[in-house]
């Protein structure tokens, strides 16, 4: 059995800001695919619908979606948001990656 990430309430509060505005709210979809500079790379992005498949992570209205592929990549993983002088974004804290690059969003297995 493969345990879902964590999503930390400050990210489910970015999330509700982001949808603050909105008259349909957006899902955070976090997904793991080939490529990068270290081998794997996150694609996180907004969607609006889950698929049917996905994996829902809910906090405060909020959702966080994961496909079905991209969990065994994300076992135990802290889905984050941080907001530094280099920028705000969405990070994804994982012990299954054994290296990543400088930029945070590559990474290898």
């Amino acid at each position: 059995m493969q345990l879902p990430p964590k999503v930390t309430q400050r990210a489910f509060d970015r999330l509700a800001e982001i949808n603050a505005d909105r008259s349909a709210p957006q899902a955070l979809r976090i997904a793991v695919e080939g490529g990068g500079c270290s081998g794997f790379q996150y694609d996180i992005k907004l969607e609006e619908t889950p698929a049917s498949d996905d994996i829902v992570l809910e906090g405060g209205g909020q959702k966080v979606l994961i496909d079905p592929v991209s969990l065994p990549f994300l076992e135990n993983a802290v889905i984050d948001f941080t907001d530094e002088l280099i920028g705000a974004r969405f990070v994804v804290e994982n012990p299954n990656a054994t290296s990543s690059c400088g930029c945070g969003i590559s990474f290898s297995m």
